[in-house]
């Protein structure tokens, strides 16, 4: 008899890796969206990165994080904006703990109809206990409206 492996194998494995980063990045979309940075901030680990067109922010301490998301909900509602979720585009493993996860956040409205979006790449490593946690994000930024 062949030897038992603890660790699923081949494109299960990919399917198991594929649900823990949509639980988590579902995690952050419900936490942004009701205004609970502190939520998001657990799904940290420092030091970590945020990057964009008009900002580049180091993370030293978790309560940064919680700051900068707590304030998202209040920014959204002023333009409409009620929902959100996270259709994962493309996730690659860069080693054994690292991997980039590139993320389209629909915006939504409250009847649930999609009124834009925004793109975002999130470089996720697994803690010391395992869990994945965030790294750095990339903002690529809003998608262009069309007319």
């Amino acid at each position: 008899m062949g030897q038992l492996h603890s660790q699923p194998r081949g494109e299960r494995a990919q399917r198991d890796l594929r649900g823990e980063i949509q639980d988590l990045l579902n995690t952050i979309a419900r936490a942004i969206t009701a205004g609970d940075g502190d939520a998001v901030a657990k799904l940290y680990e420092v030091p970590a990165f945020v990057l964009g067109d008009t900002m580049a922010m180091p993370i030293t301490e978790t309560a940064e994080v919680a700051k900068f998301y707590g304030a998202g909900k209040a920014e959204y509602n002023k333009r409409g904006i009620a929902d959100t979720r996270a259709d994962i585009v493309d996730i690659e493993k860069l080693g054994d703990k690292t991997i980039q996860v590139a993320v389209r956040w629909p915006y939504l409205d409250d009847k649930g109809k999609e009124i834009g979006g925004e793109k975002s790449d999130y470089i996720l490593r697994r803690d010391d206990a395992g869990k994945l946690r965030v790294r750095a994000v990339l903002m690529r930024g809003e998608e262009k409206k069309h007319s």
